[in-house]
């Protein structure tokens, strides 16, 4: 039988952490990144689906489309996809074959990348007419729905509408985006702490759940449908919520903020407000929305103390990675500086942004 093969990217975060799911419904700006996710679909003559992977070798695991989750394990992400399409066009039983160079845990949306490479084999083997936007929807609807992480659409826009060597400035309340220019002059480094994460279960998904209903608190107490709605100058109006909805909020509107403004710092070349804005979006994390560990702070510190304040928590957190904007000239004096004090540390990728495309990845 014909078989049909489909590949999506994994995306960094620029800035806009937290703000993407629906009490905050604020701006991210992320980036699709040179890993991929490979997914080959082949109909199997049944109504059952048989899944392999290469990071599971002589393994095979087979499936019905009726079937529940099983709490995040990695075919639930791929059946969730199945059962959304399977609402538009009928999808008869696969065999679905998995590939992949995406590093997972990392914070860089492995999963997203999956759910998004399997709409595009399904697109193509049935022929239906979904653009972009309906990809990224259906991989949204799989796991935020069916698997159950409490996720927003920025993973998946970014891996089914971002392009490669541009940013994607997306409205998560509209839907509504724009590429925007990556900066010059700096190399994306993307660096993992040693502790990898799960959203979809574990300690991860509790704190993230939690902070989910307590920024859903601060809205119904302001009297607004998203935070996002919210500027500077409605801080003040958190001193009336219980102290740790205020410190969510005052993360979801800062934050959000601070995507606008770093659009507007890229395109005036202003290299200096970047830096600070990527501080500020850290510390406005391990602070207010605490969903930094030591290991991550230790990162970010390193950078600050070698002289780039261009350093971030990047992903959902609670482990993951750190993403950082370096000078060019500065780039291998960086990673000997900072991999020196965090000896658990493990380079990802280096991406030169002004080549939009990547250097070398680890």
């Amino acid at each position: 039988m014909t078989s049909f093969t489909a590949s999506a990217p994994a995306r960094a975060n620029l800035i806009g952490e937290h703000t993407d799911y629906a009490p905050n419904g604020g701006h991210v700006l992320p980036t699709p990144l040179p890993f991929h996710t490979t997914v080959t679909i082949e109909p199997n003559g049944t109504d059952r689906f048989t899944f392999v992977s290469e990071k599971f070798p002589g393994k095979v695991e087979e499936r019905g489309l009726e079937e529940a989750a099983r709490g995040g394990h990695w075919t639930d992400y791929i059946l969730g996809v199945l059962r959304v399409c399977s609402t538009k066009v009928k999808v008869p039983g696969l065999k679905i074959s998995v590939t992949s160079d995406v590093p997972i845990g990392c914070g860089i949306s492995s999963s997203a990348a999956l759910c998004v490479a399997v709409a595009r084999a399904v697109k193509a083997l049935t022929g239906a007419s979904w653009d972009d936007v309906e990809i990224a929807l259906i991989a949204y609807e799989a796991e935020h729905d069916y698997v159950g992480v409490p996720c927003g659409k920025m993973d998946q826009f970014a891996s089914s509408v971002g392009r490669e060597g541009q940013a994607l400035l997306l409205d998560t309340r509209t839907l509504e985006f724009r590429n925007v220019a990556m900066p010059e002059g700096v190399t994306l480094m993307l660096v993992e702490c040693g502790h990898r994460h799960d959203l979809a279960k574990g300690d991860g998904h509790k704190e993230r759940i939690d902070r989910f209903h307590q920024c859903e608190e601060a809205c119904e107490k302001l009297g607004v449908k998203v935070l996002a709605e919210l500027d500077y100058k409605d801080l003040p109006r958190l001193e009336a919520l219980r102290p740790i909805v205020a410190q969510r909020a005052r993360h979801a509107i800062t934050e959000n903020r601070r995507v606008l403004e770093m659009v507007e710092a890229i395109e005036k070349g202003d290299h200096a407000r970047q830096a600070e804005l990527l501080a500020q979006s850290h510390i406005s994390q391990r602070d207010d929305f605490e969903v930094s560990i030591p290991a991550i702070d230790a990162l970010v510190e390193s950078s600050w103390e070698f002289g780039v304040r261009a350093a971030r928590l990047c992903g959902g957190g609670f482990g993951g990675a750190i993403i950082a904007l370096v000078p060019n000239e500065k780039v291998d004096a960086w990673w000997e500086f900072v991999s020196k004090q965090n000896p658990n540390a493990g380079l990802i990728t280096t991406s030169a942004l002004s080549k939009g495309k990547n250097e070398h990845a680890a």
